[in-house]
């Protein structure tokens, strides 16, 4: 795997985790929730672009 697809994954992972969690509290922030969303949508996009398989059309 390379290297950068790699940091793109581990990145994906930490605003889950850092989704999860704001979405765990009894009053999550929703600007919060927000900009964790577009975050990790934005990285899943880079990943897509990056990943070979699914650029054959």
């Amino acid at each position: 795997m390379r290297p950068r697809l790699y940091r793109l994954l581990e990145l994906h992972q930490r605003i889950d985790e850092a989704l999860r969690r704001e979405l765990k509290l009894r009053w999550p922030d929703p600007f919060r929730v927000s900009t964790l969303k577009k975050k990790k949508l934005r990285v899943k996009d880079r990943i897509f672009r990056l990943t070979p398989q699914f650029q054959s059309a």
